[in-house]
């Protein structure tokens, strides 16, 4: 279906015309070397160029009074003297004669986004757009904006599309307050935001940033902040909020449509931020939330102002959402203590309001650094014009790799009979490895070394992971008669290759003992109903639900706070997705776990099924090649012997497994109960 990419130059024509400190860095180039990256990396090409238009009175009214719309139009008819006037009523922005059509055409650009993604024109877009929005509030411009950009598309999708749910995604490193107020009391709206707050003393100050302000009346419970208490968050600490509290909460809520604030000023080398987050991080953020609604995904840019790291996260999030295989993630350990702080006190507020984090912790009794500082007024920062500027040390980092294409997405190894699904390649019998191969497979499996076929199979499959190994194919597929002899054969080959992790997640049964190894070369996490033996090895892990994996609720929950924290910290060259017989896995959860892992690995995940399983092939090889899973519909709370069964895994896995933990060490015993 494509991605938008809309994108005006008159956007960069406006600028700021008197010396002010704050303002002086919201420049047109930042939204000139974004573009300039996208044609550079040639992404803009490949996406479906849409046209802006002007957001109309109507449009803003959705959000802004009349009273603020009827002042903003007076704009482009002050003198420099009456701007600079106009300017003071309002924080942290600046008007230019040019500013009220840009701010139009930036809103207009939003709802063109969305209406391409809701009619179905593209499945996912971006909109490049200045002024940005997400400060701007009712009768007030704020923080550079003037009009609420994503705001006023939330509400725009409910009315003109009947829309019925919409989750707002906030990456900004600020709080988009003027979206929280604007949402706070409606349960429609799920906000979600993290920003730098350091105990509310970074811009904009406000009681209401901190993690307790939770929505109120029939909004509680739907206006997540997670608050930064320090600067220098990483990739661990953005990836451990969006396991452990932002995927569960969205699934549960199962919005309609996504929007994201996307702000880039949450990446490395912001002078805003003072964050330590690579720009490839955004890859998979943007990849975690695109299974969501059926894959109805709109950006919208926000802040950015390092000309460096603002175009690479753009083309990060513009690649991912055209569907490119999301990097190996760089740098991956735990959260720091403060981000587990932060974690901790979010999950503790909203846990009365949604049963995917009923067992969080308590909130802890001792004041950490996330409970609020009472600030005294000399302790809040108003840097006035002429004083000393704080001096941020500037960062390097290396150019994100670049993200290469297989020529081939999806290859197939079928049965005769099945047919080849469309958009993939089916591996033929010139492709399969040498004889070697075969000889070696008949005294590794002496139950196929007299089946011609069997062994035929095996060797395709060798072949098919090789292929996937030097970036020839993304993914594969593979329908074979013994899922657990298919399985062994590959992990044992991709053992001999050197610096090779696979990472093995099994649905269902094993019916064979599986090879354990303790060196590190594969991790198996299997989910089942099957009681556990006692837990030998951190690489050897069994996740035991009650119903096995037929309850959507507690299996999800498992993928989304178990498994991608373990995948991504475990970092593999190759996943293994193994589909057992009578798994019991419904078909949606299926296509969610296929699209999921593929974040992992640079994409290269392999898919085995066992012939009975042959009627899910064609719904499999589609989440291989990258469309959209449907949607698990809002879920209902887990069983309470799952919910207790993986906080008990959860607490033993941690010691070895960082990206599990939810609390910091000091404020608890790092479990929850």
């Amino acid at each position: 279906m494509g991605t938008a990419l809309i994108y005006d130059e008159e956007m960069t024509k406006y600028k700021l015309l008197w010396v002010d400190p704050v303002c002086k860095i919201e420049v047109p180039e930042r939204l000139t070397v974004s573009y300039e990256a996208l044609i550079k990396n040639g992404l803009a090409d490949r996406c479906v160029s849409v046209p802006v238009r002007e957001a109309t009175d109507a449009d803003i009214l959705l959000v802004h009074s009349e009273e603020y719309l009827e002042a903003v139009k007076t704009t482009p008819y002050l003198t420099l003297e009456d701007l600079k006037e106009f300017t003071l009523q309002y924080g942290d922005v600046y008007f230019h004669p040019n500013i009220y059509h840009c701010a139009k055409l930036a809103a207009g650009a939003a709802l063109q986004l969305v209406d391409c993604v809701m009619t179905g024109k593209v499945r996912n877009g971006m909109a490049l757009v200045r002024p940005p929005g997400h400060h701007s509030m009712r009768s007030a411009a704020n923080g550079f904006c003037v009009f609420n950009n994503v705001a006023i598309a939330a509400q725009y999708a409910k009315q003109k599309h009947g829309v019925k749910r919409v989750l707002i995604v906030d990456w900004d490193v600020h709080h988009g307050q003027g979206v929280q107020y604007c949402f706070e009391d409606d349960p429609s709206v799920l906000y979600f935001s993290w920003h730098r707050y350091e105990h509310q003393k970074f811009w904009p100050q406000l009681r209401e940033s901190d993690y307790d302000s939770v929505g109120k009346d029939k909004g509680a419970g739907f206006n997540i902040n997670v608050p930064w208490n320090k600067v220098g968050m990483k990739n661990s600490d953005y990836l451990s909020v969006f396991c452990h509290v932002l995927l569960p909460v969205a699934y549960e809520f199962c919005p309609d449509l996504v929007l994201v604030c996307a702000g880039f000023d949450s990446a490395i080398g912001d002078p805003e931020g003072e964050m330590c987050a690579s720009p490839d991080i955004f890859a998979h953020l943007t990849h975690l939330l695109m299974n969501l609604a059926g894959g109805k995904m709109c950006a919208v840019l926000e802040g950015g102002y390092n000309l460096t790291s603002l175009p690479q996260s753009v083309c990060q999030t513009v690649q991912t959402l055209l569907g490119d295989p999301a990097p190996r993630p760089a740098n991956l350990g735990g959260p720091c203590e403060s981000a587990l702080e932060s974690l901790h006190c979010v999950r503790s507020a909203h846990r009365q309001y949604w049963s995917c984090l009923k067992h969080a912790a308590d909130l802890p009794a001792s004041d950490i650094s996330t409970k609020r500082i009472k600030l005294a007024e000399k302790e809040i920062d108003n840097t006035a014009d002429g004083e000393e500027e704080k001096i941020v040390e500037e960062k390097v980092w290396p150019e994100p790799q670049k993200r290469v294409t297989p020529p081939v997405r999806t290859a197939v190894v079928l049965p005769d009979g099945v047919a080849c699904p469309d958009g993939c390649k089916r591996l033929s019998s010139s492709e399969v490895s040498d004889p070697g191969t075969v000889n070696r497979l008949r005294d590794n499996f002496p139950k196929a070394a007299d089946d011609s076929d069997a062994l035929a199979t095996l060797s395709s499959l060798i072949a098919l992971v090789e292929k996937v190994t030097v970036n020839e194919m993304c993914n594969g597929l593979a329908v074979v008669r013994d899922v657990s002899m298919a399985m062994s054969c590959i992990v044992q080959h991709a053992a001999t290759a050197p610096n090779s992790r696979v990472l093995v997640v099994c649905v269902g049964v094993i019916a064979d003992p599986y090879p354990c190894t303790d060196n590190g070369k594969t991790l198996l996490v299997q989910f089942n109903n099957k009681e556990p033996e006692e837990q030998k090895s951190k690489y050897n892990i069994t996740v035991h639900l009650k119903k096995g994996c037929s309850y959507v609720s507690g299996f999800t929950q498992a993928v989304l706070s178990l498994l991608l924290p373990l995948g991504y910290e475990y970092d593999p060259s190759l996943v293994l997705l193994v589909r057992m017989p009578d798994s019991g896995v419904c078909d949606s959860v299926w296509q969610q776990l296929t699209g999921l892992l593929q974040g992992l690995a640079q994409g290269h995940t392999l898919v085995l099924m066992q012939e009975a399983e042959k009627a899910c092939v064609g719904l499999t090889a589609s989440s291989l090649l990258g469309d959209a899973a449907p949607s698990l519909g809002q879920l209902h709370a887990p069983l309470p012997e799952d919910v207790e069964a993986l906080e008990r895994l959860r607490h033993r896995l941690q010691a070895d497994w960082k990206l599990l933990r939810t609390t910091a060490p000091e404020t608890g015993r790092g479990d929850e109960h």
